[in-house]
C-alpha cells in the first residue's frame, strides 16, 4: 500500500510552467527554473522610505532613468537610521489636516487644487498638466528639476485625496509624452506602485511596471521595493518573491529596505530558516550592514515554526552588534515563546523588558496569554488578564478572541461563550478573528446550524469572510468527513477572489486526509508543489497526519527523515503524528520506543504530546500505559483538555471500569469542561455491554435534550444493547428513529439484527433483514452470512446450514462464487 500511496519529493518541488500573473511581471528570467520561489515577509508601508528617497532624488540636477550609476556603492547613510519606524507606523507629516509638500512649488500647488476639485473634468487633464511648463515662442520649456519636484507632490497628493485613478492618468500622461519621459524617475514610479498598492490593485501596478520595460525605461531599486512591497502588503507573497527575484537578475542592488520587506515577506510565509539565513548571509555579502528592524524582522521570522532557539540566537546577535532591543523585540520575542507553548521563558522575557524600562503593553500582555492558553494554561491566562486590567491595560479583541480559542480547544464551550459575552458587554467589537474561533468550535461540535449563523453575522457586523475563515471551514467540513462539503468550500473561496496560498492547502491535505481521501489529499500537494509553493512545517505535519491515518508508518518516517534533510526542524506535532501512524501501523514496539524518549526528555515533553501518548494507548487499548501517560500529564503541571479526557472515558468504558469512567465524567462537569458526542458514544458503549443495558438510551436521551445530534454510531450502540439482551421490539422502535432523524443505517446496524435473529433461532426474520439490506442498496458482507452459518454449526445442524449456503443465490443473486466456497469451507471447520 506504501507503494501505491508513494509521495512526491517534498524538498525539490518544480517551478510552475506559468508563475502567477507572468502576464503582468516580466518574469523572463524565471522560465525553466529549476527551484521554486522561496517564501516572504509582510511588508512595511513605504511612505516614510520615499519621503526620503525623493527628497534625496530631487537634489540630482541630472535626474538618472536608471538605478544608482554606482551599484557597488553603499546605500545612503539615512537609510541606517535607528529612528524608522515600525512596520505600519506611518511618519505622515499631512495625517489629520489639509495635504501639503514644500517642495511643491505654487504653480504645481494650483494645479493639484484644481485636479482635486470635484467639479474638474479630467477631459482637462492634458491641459491642466501642460501648466507644469513655460510656453516661449510656442516651444515648451522647463526647469526640469522643479517640473519633476511637481509633478511627484501632484501624484502624492493625488493619492493622499484617494484619486489613484487620476494620479494613474497623470502618471500614464507623462509617460506617453517623449518630452516627459525623463520626469519618470525612480521616485515617481515608485509613489505610484506605492499608490496603487494600497488601493489593492497589484495587478495595475504591475502592467505599469510591464509597460515601462517595454518602452526601455530600467526601473530602479526604489520602484522594485514598492512592487514588493504593493504584493506583500496584499497578501500577494508569491509574486513579492518573483519580483526581487528579477530585480536580482536585472542586477540591481537591494537596499537595507528591500531586504527588510523581503524577509518580512519570507516570515508571512513560513519559509524554511535555511531559506531567510540565506538572505541574510547574501545581505551581509553585499556589505548590507542589519539593523535594528532587520533583527527584529529576524525574530518574527521564528513564530511560525516555533523556532524559539533560533529567536534567541538572533536575540543574542543583535545586542553584540550594538543594538538594543526596542519594545518591537521584547514583544516579537514573547509572541516566539508564546507559539512555542514556553511561558515560563517568555515570563523570563517580560522580566528583561521591564529591568530595562519598558513597561508592558497590551501586546505584550497578550503574547503571554496566548502563550499560557496555546499550553492549555487557562486559569494562568485568565490571571494575566486580571492583570492587565490592575495596571490600566484594557483588553483587547485579541485578548478576548486568544481566551475564547482556547477555552474552544480545551472543550470548555461554556467558558468560551461567556468569554464573548463578556468581550461584548465591554464594549469590544468582535473581529473576523473572533468569528473565525465561533465557527470553529460549533462546527468541531457538529453544530452546523449554530456555525452558520456565526457566518451570517460576518456579513452583518461589517465584517469580511478572510482566508483563514475559508480554511476553518474547509478544516471543520474535513473533520466531519463530509469531503464534497470541503470542495464546495474551496470553490466558493475562490469565487470570492482568493487565491489559494500555503495555509489553503495545507487545510486541504488536512481536510481530505480526515475525510479518508488519501489520494485527494496527495493530489492537492502536487499541485501546491506545481504553483510553485515550497511545503513548509504545517505542509509536513499535514502530509504527517495524513500518512498516520492510513497507519503508514514507513512513509511517515521517511517524511521526517526529508524535514531533517531539509533543516525544517520537527516539532511536537510532527511527533504526535508519527505516534498515531505507529498505533494505527500495529507498530507497538516502535510506539513504545517513542514513547520513552518523551518520558525521558530526549523529545521534550510538551503538553500535546503527553495527550497524544494518552490517546495511541487508548486506543491500542494499553491501561496502564494510558494511566501513566495521563498522570505525567497531570505531574507536569498540563491541565487535560476535553479529547484526552475522552480517551480516558473511551479506555474505562470498553473495559466496565463503570466507577473509573463515571469519576472521569465528573471530573469534566467539576472543571467546567462540556462533554462532547464522542464522550456520550463512550458512556453508551459501556453501558451496552454491562447489565445496566438500558442505560445506554438514557445517555441517547440526554444528548437529544442537549441539544446534540446522536450520530450512527449513537443509534448502533444502542440498538446493539436491545439486540443483545432480545429485546428486538425496542431495537426495532430505535432503528425507526434512526431513519426518522435523517440518518441512513449501514451495514453494521443490519448485522446487529442479523445476529440477534440468528442467535434466537428467528431464520426467517433474519433472512428478512438481509432481503431488506439488498432492497435498499446495503451490500451484505461476510459478518452477514457469518452469524447464521455459525449458528447452523453451532448446533451441529449441518443439512440445513448447506441448504442455506447452496440456495443462497437466490436470496443474494450478486453474491461473489468465492464467498458461497468461503461459507462452505467456514462450516467445514467449525464442524471439525
Amino acid at each position: 500500500m506504501a507503494e501505491r500511496l508513494a509521495l512526491p519529493v517534498l524538498l525539490q518541488g518544480p517551478s510552475p510552467s506559468k508563475p502567477p500573473f507572468q502576464d503582468q511581471f516580466n518574469y523572463h528570467h524565471y522560465k525553466g527554473s529549476s527551484s521554486p520561489p522561496p517564501p516572504l515577509p509582510a511588508t512595511p508601508p513605504l511612505n516614510p522610505l520615499l519621503h526620503d528617497l525623493l527628497h534625496q532624488r530631487q537634489q540630482n540636477a541630472n535626474f538618472p532613468q536608471t538605478q544608482n550609476p554606482n551599484p557597488s556603492k553603499p546605500p545612503p547613510s539615512h537609510l541606517f537610521r535607528r529612528g524608522r519606524p515600525p512596520l505600519g507606523k506611518l511618519r505622515d507629516a499631512n495625517r489629520g489636516k489639509p495635504w501639503s509638500d514644500p517642495r511643491l512649488s505654487r504653480q504645481g500647488q494650483r494645479i493639484l487644487e484644481i485636479l482635486i476639485d470635484p467639479k474638474f473634468n479630467t477631459s482637462n487633464l492634458h491641459e491642466t498638466l501642460l501648466m507644469l511648463f513655460d510656453l516661449q515662442d510656442h516651444v515648451l520649456v522647463a526647469d526640469l528639476e522643479s517640473v519633476n519636484a511637481d509633478l511627484l507632490g501632484i501624484i502624492k497628493g493625488l493619492g493622499f485625496y484617494k484619486k489613484c485613478d487620476l494620479a494613474l492618468s497623470a502618471f500614464q500622461w507623462a509617460q506617453s509624452r517623449d518630452d516627459c519621459k525623463i520626469l519618470l524617475d525612480g521616485p515617481v514610479v515608485a509613489v505610484m506602485i506605492s499608490i496603487l498598492g494600497k488601493e489593492g490593485r497589484v495587478s495595475t501596478a504591475a502592467s505599469l511596471i510591464n509597460g515601462l520595460h517595454k518602452d526601455g525605461f530600467n526601473v530602479d531599486v526604489y520602484a522594485y521595493t514598492s512592487m514588493i512591497s504593493a504584493c506583500a502588503s496584499n497578501g500577494r507573497y508569491r509574486e513579492a518573491v518573483m519580483v526581487f527575484r528579477e530585480m536580482l537578475e536585472e542586477g540591481c542592488e537591494p537596499t537595507l529596505i528591500t531586504y527588510n520587506v523581503i524577509l518580512n515577506v519570507y516570515g508571512k510565509m513560513g519559509t524554511p530558516w535555511k531559506k531567510v539565513v540565506e538572505i541574510v548571509e547574501n545581505m551581509k555579502n553585499a556589505g548590507v550592514a542589519p539593523d535594528l528592524y532587520t533583527y527584529n524582522t529576524l525574530i518574527s521570522c521564528c513564530r511560525r515554526g516555533s523556532l524559539y532557539n533560533e529567536a534567541s540566537k538572533v536575540f543574542r546577535e543583535m545586542k553584540l552588534a550594538g543594538f538594543l532591543p526596542d519594545k518591537v523585540t521584547y514583544n516579537a520575542l514573547l509572541d516566539v515563546y508564546g507559539k512555542s507553548r514556553r511561558p515560563k521563558e517568555a515570563m523570563k522575557v517580560l522580566q528583561e523588558m521591564e529591568v530595562n524600562g519598558f513597561a508592558p503593553t497590551i501586546v505584550t500582555y497578550n503574547s503571554l496569554v496566548s502563550s499560557y492558553a496555546r499550553d492549555g494554561l487557562l486559569e494562568e491566562a485568565m490571571e494575566l488578564k486580571t492583570q492587565m486590567v490592575e495596571r490600566g491595560i484594557k483588553p483587547d479583541v485579541f485578548t478576548f478572541t486568544t481566551l475564547l480559542s482556547g477555552f474552544e480547544r480545551a472543550g470548555k464551550d461554556e467558558f468560551a461563550l461567556k468569554v464573548f459575552e463578556e468581550m461584548r458587554n465591554a464594549g469590544c467589537k468582535p473581529n473576523i478573528c473572533t468569528f473565525n474561533a465561533l465557527i470553529k468550535m460549533h462546527g468541531n461540535r457538529g453544530k452546523f446550524s449554530d456555525m452558520m449563523k456565526v457566518f451570517e453575522e460576518i456579513k452583518n457586523s461589517n465584517c469580511c469572510p478572510d482566508r483563514v475563515t475559508w480554511n476553518t471551514l474547509m478544516a471543520v467540513f474535513g473533520q466531519n468527513g463530509m469531503d464534497a462539503e470541503v470542495s464546495g468550500v474551496f470553490k466558493e473561496m475562490k469565487r470570492a477572489g482568493f487565491l489559494p496560498e500555503r495555509d489553503t492547502f495545507n487545510s486541504l491535505i488536512s481536510a481530505y486526509s480526515r475525510c479518508g481521501s488519501f489520494k485527494q489529499a496527495m493530489g492537492v500537494y502536487k499541485r501546491m508543489l506545481e504553483v510553485g509553493v515550497s511545503p513548509d512545517l504545517s505542509t509536513y505535519n499535514a502530509i504527517l497526519a495524513a500518512l498516520a491515518r492510513g497507519g503508514l508508518w514507513e512513509q511517515s518516517e521517511k517524511v521526517l527523515a526529508e524535514m531533517e534533510d531539509g533543516q525544517c526542524k520537527p516539532n511536537e506535532l510532527t511527533y504526535c503524528s508519527l505516534l498515531h501512524a505507529y498505533a494505527n501501523g500495529k507498530q507497538i514496539e516502535r510506539m513504545q520506543a517513542l514513547s520513552e524518549k518523551v518520558y525521558s526528555g530526549a523529545i521534550l515533553p510538551h503538553a500535546v504530546l503527553l495527550k497524544t501518548l494518552v490517546l495511541v494507548n487508548s486506543k491500542t487499548d494499553f491501561l496502564l500505559e494510558t494511566e501513566r501517560a495521563f498522570l505525567e500529564l497531570r505531574k507536569k503541571g498540563h491541565s487535560p483538555d476535553i479529547t484526552t479526557l475522552n480517551a480516558m472515558v473511551s479506555i474505562y468504558g470498553r473495559r466496565q471500569m463503570t466507577e473509573r469512567a463515571n469519576e472521569m465524567l465528573n471530573f469534566m462537569n467539576d472543571s467546567g469542561f462540556t462533554p462532547t458526542l464522542t464522550t456520550y458514544n463512550s458512556l453508551m458503549y459501556m453501558y451496552s455491554r454491562s447489565v445496566n443495558f438500558e442505560k445506554s438510551e438514557d445517555v441517547l436521551r440526554e444528548i437529544l435534550d442537549k441539544g446534540l445530534k446522536p450520530d450512527i454510531i449513537s443509534y448502533n450502540t444502542v440498538i446493539y444493547a436491545y439486540c443483545r439482551n432480545g429485546r428486538m421490539r425496542d431495537a426495532s422502535r430505535v432503528l425507526s428513529e434512526m431513519r426518522e432523524s435523517g440518518i441512513i443505517p449501514d451495514v453494521v446496524t443490519y448485522n446487529t439484527f442479523v445476529a440477534s435473529y440468528a442467535v434466537n433461532a428467528m431464520f426467517v426474520e433474519a433472512i428478512d433483514v438481509v432481503r431488506y439490506m439488498i432492497k435498499n442498496g446495503c451490500r451484505p458482507d461476510q459478518s452477514t452470512y457469518n452469524s447464521i452459518v455459525d449458528w447452523y454449526s453451532k448446533h451441529s445442524r449441518l443439512e440445513e446450514a448447506s441448504m442455506f449456503i447452496n440456495n443462497l443465490r437466490k436470496l443474494d443473486p450478486h453474491i461473489p462464487r468465492d464467498e458461497e466456497r468461503r461459507l462452505l469451507e467456514r462450516l467445514r471447520q467449525r464442524l471439525t
